[in-house]
């Protein structure tokens, strides 16, 4: 497929959580599209999975939608080789890298789709296979008027819950503490899940999430990130 005509997929016109940004991919890029999207791009249109057979092997499965130039999914695919990893991403420069740099460091336990996340959730993922679920730093759509927006809602904890397995996490992160509070105000009525932390309390970063350049900058600027772990509970 021609990367300089690679588009995001979709099946649906919702209110969407973000905008395509246009940015101009660089020539390793568009070559990681004509070399590698075979080995590690999946199409929406190849419809529902068999995760086992997508990687070849049984193994716990984590799925990251919004990894933005894939920096740290690409670092989690090589510190936890034991797990499986599945990105969703809109944006063709960061697909393009995170495919760029899985092939120099000959990452092996990874899968991605540029695809609205929605549409591969209901398409392509089947109920009860995902081991840990991955949010971190989505738009806040911090304006009042544009909340609706935040693809943190309700009736996407209930889709994400129906693909977690039982003891599956959900683990979100940002760093706009409003935001913060309305990730905690919806995901907490849900009787399903446990906070690791404790009833509306944050949870310390996890070891295998990684510190983000975008991350530290805020640090030295005295911003405050929030990280959410959610546990969904075991069949009685």
């Amino acid at each position: 497929m021609d990367p300089l005509e690679f588009k995001p997929e979709y099946k649906r016109k919702p209110i969407r959580s973000y905008v395509i940004r246009s940015g101009r991919m660089t020539d390793g890029q568009k070559k990681a599209f004509a070399s590698q999207w075979q080995t590690y791009g999946v199409s929406l249109f190849d419809g529902m999975q068999s995760l086992p057979q997508l990687f070849g092997r049984q193994a716990p499965v984590v799925l990251e939608i919004g990894f933005g130039m894939g920096d740290s999914l690409c670092s989690m695919a090589v510190n936890e080789p034991d797990k499986d990893f599945i990105g969703i991403e809109v944006h063709p420069p960061g697909v393009g890298c995170l495919i760029n740099n899985a092939a120099k460091a000959e990452v092996e336990n990874l899968r991605v789709y540029m695809a609205d996340a929605i549409d591969v959730l209901d398409d392509c993922i089947p109920d009860n296979s995902l081991d840990r679920f991955q949010l971190y730093f989505p738009d806040p759509w911090h304006k009042k008027k544009h909340n609706k927006r935040r693809i943190v809602q309700p009736p996407f904890v209930a889709k994400i819950l129906q693909k977690l397995k039982p003891g599956g996490v959900i683990h979100m992160a940002t760093d706009w503490e409003a935001y913060a509070e309305h990730m905690m105000e919806v995901l907490s009525p849900f009787t399903e899940l446990d906070n690791q932390a404790g009833e509306y309390c944050f949870s310390e970063r996890p070891e295998y999430r990684p510190v983000t350049k975008f991350e530290k900058r805020g640090e030295r600027l005295g911003h405050g990130v929030w990280d959410l772990l959610f546990t969904k509970k075991e069949s009685e």
